[in-house]
């Protein structure tokens, strides 16, 4: 890999993704040089094309399909189906996020695909999963994030459940689908046989339960909302400052040098806080004095104090602040794609770094129109300026 050269470029995907989840395992290959042409239906009289109606040019949009080409393709036609089974017979990839059964209905499931091309990886990610009682359910982020337990231990326990304020199981599930797809790639290299990926966000959302899922299954605690403190270590938690709000992480062995540090050493001694087990158990007292003294100063006296002591810190901000941050700032994590109607847009960069190699300034493509690539993508697949025609005309693509 050199700087001049993207890891997966020369792999070529047909995405059929819609929504958030399948679009950002998408993206995760678009960004890093793969050939991503996201499959979408043509414009019908009175009905826009595509996965956001009205919204292409929206935030949304123009985040989640940046770096893609454009192609429609109406695949509920015999015409369009044999369209695009000649298409994947050339990919390496195919990407989609149907409820479980469209696939088969509309004849382009991983079976199909596989007979014509067998080195083919194909990914899936559904609301529940390819299997079981849920298969057919529509599912959609906080749907997930209520049936596998997120919302259950997110908030304060007086206050009833709470959804995390990103939708956390659409991008788990993508990004762990992108995961599983070079992972697919990898192994074809050795077998010559490409394979059927599958997650969902029911699946990604209870792997990132994580060690409350371990507490559960081993040691049979049921986690309950904990607000923002930590469900076991204390004292770690979100503590009002002069100016704004702080976190401080100062369980085990660093509770001794948080109390040093803002000048309270009799905590340490103190016998309700002797051990984690103690603190934990008399958090709210705990929380209570700690508090009173961090209200006492602005942010940036805590933060520069508590980090010189070891103890992790730092400011709870807003999301314009993240990007004045000068960490954030440093990170590079800005890139920007040009819009032929839009002009200049910015958006984060993936989160992943290589040595001798940066992610590009600029990103190769805008979330494109659709259709905007129809004629360019299907002559580079062979087709011929008559079939092409034919196929426009007849309104395939």
């Amino acid at each position: 890999m050199t700087a001049n050269r993207l890891p997966l470029e020369g792999y070529v995907v047909l995405d059929l993704t819609r929504a958030r989840a399948g679009p950002t395992a998408a993206r995760v290959l678009a960004d890093w040089g793969a050939d991503v042409i996201h499959v979408e239906p043509p414009d019908r009289p009175g009905q826009k094309g595509g996965p956001l109606a009205g919204s292409r040019d929206g935030f949304d949009f123009q985040n989640l399909h940046r770096n893609k080409r454009s192609l429609t393709i109406d695949l509920a036609t015999k015409e369009g189906h044999a369209l695009f089974m000649r298409l994947a017979e050339k990919a390496d990839i195919v990407v989609e996020n149907f409820r479980a059964e469209v696939k088969h209905r509309l004849g382009i499931d991983y079976e199909a695909i596989s007979k014509v091309n067998p080195r083919i990886v194909y990914g899936s990610i559904s609301g529940f999963g390819q299997t079981g009682p849920y298969r057919d359910r529509p599912g959609v982020d906080q749907i997930a994030q209520g049936l596998a337990g997120l919302m259950s231990i997110t908030g304060f326990a007086e206050h009833g459940p709470v959804r995390v304020g990103i939708p956390i199981t659409d991008l788990c599930a993508g990004m762990f689908l992108a995961q599983g797809m070079v992972i697919a790639l990898l192994e074809r290299e050795k077998t010559g046989k490409g394979r059927w990926v599958h997650t969902s966000l029911t699946e990604a959302m209870v792997f990132m339960l994580d060690f409350q899922a371990a507490r559960w299954l081993q040691k049979g605690e049921v986690a309950g909302a904990a607000g923002n403190d930590h469900p076991t270590l204390m004292p770690q938690s979100c503590y009002r400052a002069l100016d704004q709000f702080i976190n401080v992480a100062a369980a085990n062995t660093l509770y001794q040098r948080l109390c040093h540090a803002i000048g309270v050493p009799e905590l340490a001694e103190h016998p309700d806080y002797a051990s984690e087990e103690l603190r934990s158990k008399n958090r709210g007292a705990l929380n209570e004095a700690i508090g009173a003294i961090i209200a006492t100063r602005p942010a940036a006296h805590w933060i520069a104090l508590l980090n010189e002591a070891g103890v992790p810190c730092g400011p709870v901000n807003r999301i314009d602040q993240v990007f004045a941050d000068p960490q954030v700032e440093h990170l590079a994590m800005v890139r920007h794609v040009r819009h032929e109607r839009l002009g200049e847009l910015a958006v984060v960069r993936q989160p992943v770094n290589f040595s001798d190699v940066e992610q590009p300034a600029e990103f190769r493509y805008p979330a494109p129109d659709a259709g905007e690539h129809n004629e360019e993508v299907l002559r580079e697949f062979g087709l011929t300026d008559r079939e092409i025609a034919e196929l426009t005309a007849n309104g395939i693509v």
